[in-house]
Parts: C-alpha cells; structure tokens; sequence
C-alpha cells in the first residue's frame, strides 16, 4: 500500500480491509499488508509545482521496494495519484490494482453509465480519470463547473487533509452533488479518499460511490482468491 495522502484517508483503508479480512476468515485474522506511508507536505509541493515526473520516480521506487519485501500486488490509497499509475505500474511485475476500475465495476453492475466525479482538481480536470472510466468502462463523466471545481478542491487541501470537517463545507459538497444530478449524473463518484469523511450516504438521496471503501473492498476480494 502507497499511503499517506493524506494519512487519515489511510488509517480508512487499513481499518476497512482488516475488517473485510476478518468478515471472511472470522475469529482473530487481519490483514498481511505492507503500507509505505509518505510525508504528504512533499508530495503536495511536488503537485503544486505540476512536477508529476518528479513523483512518478519516487513511486515507482516505493513501489519497488515494496514488491522486494513480498507484496502480491499493489494501491495508492489515493485517487489523485492514479495520474502516474501507469509508470508505477510498469516499474514492477506485481498487478497494481486500480481504483477507478474498482469504482467502474460497482458502477457497471449498478447499471450507472453516467456519473459525476468529485475530487482534486488534477482528478477532476487531467482527464486521467475520465479516460479510464470513459474508454475502457463506457462511463460518461460529469464534473463540476470551475468555481465548483475551486471550492471542492480548497476544502480537501485546507481542511480535510488536515482533519477537519465543517458542516457549512458538508452543504456546498451537497449542492454541487444536487447540480451534478440535474445536468444528468445518476450518481456521484466520491473521487477523493478524503471526501467520504466529509459526505456520507445519509446526507442526500443521491447515491454515492465512495472509492476508499470500495478500493478496500477490492483489495481484500484480490488478496482472498481462491481462499477457502
């Protein structure tokens, strides 16, 4: 696991695949995993200043490292940092799995083939996520409009990767939700790990898809094959 992005996003992930483990095995079993967290305070300058090679070559060593001691296959327990998968993913032998193929599965099944997408703004405007869905899912994607785009992106840097949740943030999320399904979206993509700490299920009629919970799920689903 490459977390880190923020740490309490990943504290999520070690929680809800520990929990999908033992659900499945009972009595005393967790999860074997092996997690590289990194300092997010570097990774952010990095994406401020757009230097994506930069941390492509970083993640492509942590990830290395982490197929060196033993890992089955790998996650970035981040939606944003999916833009260098690809070169992550060529930097090992191991299978990387993907979030947003783990999303389009429950969306296909679902039978959602037009959704919006809330995230960061590299997640939401770079296109890496829309094409993902879009060409090899068949999903249309939604996003909000720029000043929406701003707000949503304010809140996940200033506020909730520092731990915070305000309730007047919680509103304007819901409203560009509501704006998303009006212009058609049959449902919302929780396209920042972070965001399902803020807005859950329970706060609009909306359905949601929280990729933290569902990449977690699909994690355990990965590591338990063929497990009796």
């Amino acid at each position: 696991m490459l977390g880190g992005m923020s740490w309490e996003s990943t504290v999520t992930y070690y929680q809800l695949i520990n929990q999908g483990v033992k659900d499945k095995l009972g009595g005393l079993h967790s999860a074997k995993m092996i997690i590289d967290s990194v300092d997010f305070a570097q990774i952010e300058l990095l994406q401020r200043q757009g230097d994506w090679p930069a941390m492509a070559n970083v993640f492509s060593e942590k990830a290395q490292q982490l197929q060196n001691t033993g890992a089955d296959f790998l996650m970035i327990c981040t939606n944003t940092m999916h833009k260098i998968a690809p070169e992550i993913s060529a930097s090992t032998n191991i299978p990387l799995l993907h979030i947003a193929d783990a999303t389009a599965q429950q969306l296909t099944q679902s039978g959602v083939n037009n959704v919006g997408l809330l995230g960061t703004r590299f997640t939401m405007e770079d296109g890496f996520y829309q094409a993902r869905l879009s060409e090899e899912h068949g999903i249309d994607v939604l996003i909000p409009e720029q000043q929406e785009r701003d707000e949503v992106h304010r809140v996940i840097y200033e506020e909730l990767c520092l731990g915070q949740f305000l309730n007047e943030s919680r509103e304007a999320y819901i409203k560009v939700l509501e704006k998303l399904h009006k212009r058609g979206a049959q449902a919302v993509i929780l396209g920042c790990t972070e965001i399902a700490l803020l807005v859950k299920q329970e706060h609009t009629l909306i359905p949601l898809y929280d990729t933290t919970r569902i990449h977690a799920q699909a994690a355990v689903n990965l590591a338990l094959e063929g497990h009796e």
